[in-house]
């Protein structure tokens, strides 16, 4: 449909008045008669759209300012650019009302081309060596970002007990189990040995990569969705895209991969960085559990509890890690088996806000 005849169903005065903000900024950028086509939602209050004419198109972000500030996306997106990698050039941006033109990278996301039959050894590969890139790159830390330090972890690892925990036991945990979770946390983290910290993207998994066939080299390899951006350990992005919440990754593959990221890092050495693999890992499950449930209570977005076995399966192969050793025993003591988590969404809700109202402080 053309873009100005977008909104055929009934909008309230709010959605009304960000669809003419829409369409305007649309037409100011000269892309008003273009066809526009409504791209799958992501996780977040973010809209995409693809505009198109006779000739080219473009990607239209529409970021509502006050759920997500379009600042970051831009900021992150220019710092990937100047580093070599392939990010989405920002063609037209109005950072108050939160809408961007963005460079189209087409329909080949990496989900859709393993879906149809890709190698999977060879896009992933280049995902590897794209990161590998990425953490040897002079620079690639100077970025005014939020450092992903331990209170930041602490708190993303909570998830599991704000929203996980209440779904499969029905009840909030109580405060001494809470504490010894989180100072298991702590004493992991006390073990690892610094490393050089670099730029973690956060969500570097298959739905978020693109396959550019007509670019050389890690070019190849199209990164979107990284706005929330810190700084932190380079492990981070590795394991998110190897024990992926959303797909299986063979183990023979994953070890593989793993080879190929230390041929192609260099500075890395297997001894500093698996413990913090590992722990990385075992955290972003934990967060990863509790936001599924958060989504689906909260939002109603219940295809990713599809996931969530998965999910706790790879959390549980994690803790092996001997770097683990005090939160595996957390969950030996605590929370010895997993259950199928209840939606009672009421309730959940409000044992959520109880949770997070009693344990967020942390020392």
């Amino acid at each position: 449909m053309i873009f100005g005849a977008f909104g055929v169903k009934k909008m309230n005065k709010k959605e009304s008045r960000r669809d003419a903000a829409r369409h305007a900024f649309v037409e100011k950028h000269y892309w008003g008669q273009a066809r526009l086509e409504a791209l799958p939602a992501d996780a977040s209050a973010r809209r995409y759209y693809r505009l198109k004419d006779a000739k080219k198109s473009v990607v239209l972000m529409d970021a509502p300012p006050a759920c997500e500030p379009v600042a970051p996306f831009v900021k992150v997106a220019r710092h990937l650019c100047a580093l070599g990698l392939s990010a989405p050039q920002i063609l037209a941006c109005d950072e108050q009302q939160g809408f961007l033109l963005l460079e189209d990278f087409g329909v080949e996301t990496y989900t859709h081309c393993l879906e149809h039959g890709d190698s999977a050894q060879g896009l992933y590969e280049t995902a590897v060596r794209c990161l590998a890139a990425l953490h040897r790159a002079q620079g690639a830390a100077d970025i005014d970002l939020p450092p992903y330090d331990l209170a930041a972890f602490l708190r993303e690892a909570l998830l599991l007990v704000d929203w996980y925990f209440p779904a499969v036991s029905g009840q909030i945990m109580a405060d001494s189990v809470r504490q010894a979770y989180v100072a298991a946390w702590c004493s992991v983290f006390d073990d690892l040995t610094p490393q050089t910290p670099t730029i973690v993207l956060r969500d570097f998994h298959v739905d978020n990569l693109m396959l550019l066939s007509e670019r050389t080299g890690i070019k190849r390899c199209g990164v979107l969705d990284f706005q929330d951006a810190l700084i932190g350990p380079p492990a981070y992005d590795l394991v998110s895209l190897l024990e992926d919440a959303r797909r299986d990754v063979a183990p023979s593959l994953a070890e593989a991969l793993l080879d190929s990221y230390f041929r192609a890092a260099q500075t890395q050495t297997r001894a500093v960085f698996m413990p913090w693999y590992h722990a990385c890992g075992v955290q972003r499950h934990c967060k990863v559990a509790g936001i599924f449930i958060r989504l689906a209570v909260r939002d109603g977005r219940t295809h990713y509890l599809t996931h969530i076995p998965r999910v706790m399966r790879l959390l549980r192969t994690g803790l092996s890690a001997s770097v683990l050793a005090s939160v595996r025993l957390w969950f030996e003591r605590h929370y010895p088996n997993d259950r199928a988590p209840v939606l009672d969404r009421e309730n959940l809700c409000d044992l959520a806000l109880q949770s997070q109202e009693r344990g967020m402080m942390i020392e």
